[in-house]
């Protein structure tokens, strides 16, 4: 079960911890999961992120940031990396990093963009690519909380390869009443899709998103330019801004 966030802990940010693989788990052909023992962990909310540091032989640092991807468990944590072509942390993540391996973190991070089970307003989330990794933070954390809060994920990926968790999704879309997801593809839709390839449009955040009536907060997370052009369609359609919560990543992965 995993611990709830103690909300007094939370603002200690400052310093880094040393964590340690634990396990490493394929979720697309570019992109996986590690589960990291983090001693003391203070606890998170679904929403929030890290900061990762390698540190070289020679002295030379990268820091990159990176969303949790679960609720916390114990000391256990879970971070998806997504590979970014000639990045300098992502292909090291994924390829080099072995179990036992030490990394530095620094964390929890972020106070806007979470979702706390208490909220009783129903919810949307909005993701695009790796940007469905902090929404299925608050996917696996309603679960968890045992909260019967309507969700709604609209996931856009290029491919049906590209989807991470796909069969989590598939199970729990099942199984978790109250949940519903409508992919979208990009580039390829799968067999027996009904919506052809393209961009999330209007028509989309519209038909499969929450009346602007029922007060839903919004979650959105992806390329810039996905998160945007979401943000700017659900303020259009009469969503109150101050309930539309973005983050974004660059093309660095962070």
């Amino acid at each position: 079960m995993a611990r709830a966030a103690v909300p007094g802990r939370l603002s200690n940010r400052l310093g880094w911890r040393v964590a340690h693989l634990v396990e490493r788990r394929a979720e697309t052909p570019t992109a996986g999961t590690l589960v990291l023992d983090a001693p003391d962990w203070p606890g998170h909310l679904p929403g929030q992120h890290v900061d990762v540091r390698l540190t070289a032989p020679d002295g030379y640092r990268a820091e990159r940031a990176y969303s949790l991807a679960a609720p916390a468990d114990g000391d256990r944590i879970e971070l998806t990396v997504q590979r970014v072509p000639d990045g300098e942390v992502s292909p090291y993540l994924l390829d080099v990093f072995a179990v036992g391996d030490p990394v530095e973190l620094r964390g929890p991070v972020g106070g806007w963009f979470v979702w706390r089970p208490a909220d009783p307003a129903p919810v949307l989330l909005v993701g695009g690519g790796s940007g469905i990794v902090p929404l299925m933070a608050m996917v696996r954390a309603r679960r968890a909380a045992g909260s019967r809060v309507p969700f709604r994920l609209i996931y856009s990926a290029r491919t049906a390869a590209d989807v991470l968790y796909a069969d989590e999704l598939r199970r729990r879309t099942r199984d978790d009443l109250g949940l519903d997801v409508f992919p979208l593809f990009t580039r390829e839709p799968p067999e027996g899709a009904t919506r052809p390839a393209g961009r999330i449009s209007t028509a989309d955040l519209n038909t499969n998103g929450w009346p602007p009536s029922f007060e839903p907060a919004c979650f959105v997370c992806g390329p810039t330019g996905f998160v945007e052009t979401v943000a700017d369609i659900l303020v259009a359609l009469g969503h109150d801004p101050r309930r539309v919560r973005t983050e974004r990543f660059g093309p660095t992965g962070g």
